[in-house]
């Protein structure tokens, strides 16, 4: 297939179907509800080519003013290496407006984004499995109620640095929040929803390794046996305790950031665990 056969849509529910072909072709876990979620909260690009199919795609979740997300970045392989990637790039940068940029790169995807201005800022590491049988976690880590949602956008925002409050009401919708409460004050929370195989445990917004293992314990310890996914970044200190209570360790990627200005810093949070690779 010719580049010039390819053209670049707007991502709309039509293509969902082939884009789910397209993910499943990478062994990417994706349900149409996973690309339905990620798409009510973006917007974004496919390309098809002459007959209509998808053969790439990439989605823009913008967090406020403050930056925006790049995900769901796929090129079919049958047309690889002729510079579709960068065109769906292009889409994403005009999208995105001037927001600074966020992202995980696969090692195929670190040249191109580097030659258009991502600098690496850590490792995800993804870990997934049949859990292990939990005991309960200690007290002080219990279900999160509706009231409790302002105060989780709050403590999400100054976490990551970015307004995210979209993607919070997204996963109250599909799943289930838990939080740590000490003296009635919130201090850490989780959330967990269906996603893939199973269910995905994050974001986890955290001060403490202890209180990052309680929250995700409190959801494994009522599922046993059941099929789970954490990504978390490498410096969580959680990725060895994850692996023990049957999670394996079965890749990752890196974290990059492209900021709008040259020596714009981002906030990163103590312990972070992506919903999936940010929604991919």
């Amino acid at each position: 297939m010719q580049q010039e056969e390819i053209k670049i849509h707007a991502f709309g529910p039509n293509h969902i179907e082939g884009a789910v072909a397209l993910s499943r072709q990478e062994n990417w876990p994706h349900r149409p509800q996973d690309w339905q979620m990620a798409l009510q909260l973006s917007s974004g690009a496919v390309a098809l080519g002459a007959h209509g199919q998808v053969t790439g795609t990439i989605l823009v979740t913008p967090y406020g003013d403050e930056c925006a997300m790049i995900n769901m970045v796929i090129v079919d392989r049958n047309v690889r290496g002729k510079g579709l990637g960068r065109r769906l790039m292009e889409q994403a940068f005009a999208l995105a407006e001037d927001r600074p940029l966020r992202l995980v790169a696969t090692r195929d995807g670190m040249p191109l984004y580097e030659k258009l201005g991502f600098v690496p800022s850590g490792t995800v590491v993804q870990h997934q499995g049949h859990v292990a049988e939990l005991d309960a976690p200690a007290a002080g880590v219990e279900a999160a109620a509706i009231v409790d949602l302002p105060k989780i956008k709050a403590m999400d925002r100054d976490a990551y640095g970015a307004d995210r409050e979209a993607l919070i009401d997204a996963l109250a919708e599909r799943g289930e929040f838990a939080v740590v409460r000490r003296n009635g004050a919130i201090e850490a929370y989780a959330a967990i929803r269906p996603f893939g195989r199973g269910e995905v445990i994050g974001p986890v917004i955290a001060g403490s390794v202890e209180d990052a293992k309680g929250l995700i314990s409190f959801f494994a310890a009522s599922r046993p046996g059941a099929f789970l996914r954490v990504d978390t970044d490498s410096r969580s200190g959680i990725a060895d305790w994850l692996t023990e209570i049957g999670l394996a360790h079965v890749g990752g990627g890196v974290t990059m950031d492209r900021p709008s200005k040259p020596d714009a810093a981002q906030a990163r949070p103590k312990v972070y665990a992506l919903a999936n690779q940010a929604l991919g």
